[in-house]
C-alpha cells in the first residue's frame, strides 16, 4: 500500500472510532460542591480519601441530608466544610467543637459532625475537646491526624511523634505527644475509634457507627502529609506512607487506650476501642439530675 492509501485508511479509522463517553456528573456530586473543586489539598494527601468515606457513610445511614450539619475549624482539614453539599460552617481556629455544641443544643434533631485536624482540635481547641467528651455531648468528631501543622508551614503539633522533625523541631520532637483515643476516652467519650486513610471501608463503617451513636463519638484518622511531614522526615511519597500503614497497622478492637501510643515510624494500633451507652448531656438535663 502506498503512502496515500495508508493515510486514507488511518483517516477512515479515525472517523469510525467510537465517541468518548464522558460522565455528566461525578458519582458524589449530590454531596460534594463540585463548583468549588479542584480542592486545595496536595497530591497524595489523605484528607480527600477521608471525605470520600464520609460522604459514603452519610449515604449508608439513610438519614436525610438536611438533618446533617458539618463544622470545621482552621487548617487543611478545616476546609472540608466548604466542599460538602450540606449545611456547613467554617469556624475560627480551635472553636469548631463549641460551635457544634451550640448547634446541637439549639436543634437536637441535627446530626452535627465536627471534621477538623489534630492542630485545630487538640492544640488550640484541646480544652473544648476534653469538655465535650466529659459532658458526653451528642456530636461526632472526626480528627484527621497527620502529625503536623500542614497549612501554616509544618510546625510541631501536639501529636507529632518523638524524634520526628518539623520546621519548629529541626532536631526532632522532644515533647510527649498526645495519644488521642486515650485522651478522649479518659475524659468520657462513649465511642472511640482509630483508622488510617488506607482503611477506607473500615473508616466508612466507623463513621456510620459514630453518626448513629448517641453520645460523644470520636474517630482519629491517621493520614499522610507528603508535602511537609514526609519531606521533613525523608519518608518518601504519599504512596510510601500508605504502604507503611499497610505493613505496620495492627487491628486491636477493645484495646486499652493507654497502650495506643504512636511512635515515630512504629507500629500503629487501629480499631474500635470504646463503644458504650450512657446518658448524654441533654439526657441528664431532661432527667433533672445534676450529680453522678
Amino acid at each position: 500500500m502506498n503512502d496515500q492509501g495508508a493515510t486514507t485508511t488511518a483517516a477512515a479509522e479515525q472517523t469510525t472510532a467510537p465517541p468518548v463517553r464522558r460522565a455528566k456528573q461525578h458519582p458524589k456530586d449530590r454531596l460534594l460542591r463540585g463548583d468549588r473543586l479542584p480542592h486545595i489539598w496536595c497530591p497524595t494527601c489523605g484528607i480527600g480519601t477521608c471525605v470520600n468515606s464520609f460522604v459514603e457513610a452519610i449515604e449508608e445511614t439513610g438519614i436525610p441530608e438536611e438533618k446533617f450539619a458539618v463544622v470545621s475549624g482552621i487548617g487543611c482539614t478545616g476546609r472540608v466544610a466548604g466542599y460538602v453539599r450540606l449545611d456547613s460552617f467554617h469556624t475560627t481556629h480551635g472553636r469548631a467543637i463549641p460551635f457544634a455544641t451550640g448547634l446541637h443544643l439549639g436543634n437536637p434533631e441535627l446530626k452535627v459532625i465536627v471534621f477538623s485536624g489534630d492542630g485545630d482540635l487538640v492544640a488550640i481547641g484541646g480544652n473544648h475537646l476534653i469538655h465535650a467528651a466529659r459532658r458526653n455531648i451528642d456530636i461526632t468528631v472526626i480528627c484527621v491526624n497527620n502529625f503536623i501543622y500542614g497549612m501554616t508551614g509544618g510546625q510541631l503539633a501536639p501529636t507529632t511523634p518523638h524524634d520526628a522533625r518539623t520546621t519548629t523541631s529541626p532536631h526532632g520532637n522532644h515533647e510527649y505527644p498526645f495519644t488521642l483515643p486515650h485522651l478522649v476516652a479518659s475524659c468520657g467519650a462513649s465511642y472511640v475509634a482509630r483508622w488510617t486513610a488506607l482503611h477506607v471501608r473500615r473508616m466508612r463503617r466507623a463513621m456510620v457507627e459514630a453518626i448513629q451513636h448517641r453520645g460523644f463519638s470520636f474517630i482519629e484518622v491517621i493520614a499522610p502529609c507528603s508535602t511537609l511531614y514526609a519531606r521533613k522526615n525523608r519518608l518518601g511519597t504519599g504512596y510510601d506512607l500508605m504502604k507503611f500503614y499497610h505493613d505496620n497497622c495492627d487491628v486491636r478492637h477493645g484495646a486499652d487506650t493507654s497502650e495506643l501510643d504512636i511512635g515515630f515510624q512504629s507500629r500503629i494500633a487501629v480499631g474500635k476501642f470504646v463503644d458504650c451507652e450512657k446518658p448524654t448531656f441533654l439526657d441528664r438535663i431532661s432527667a433533672g439530675r445534676g450529680g453522678p
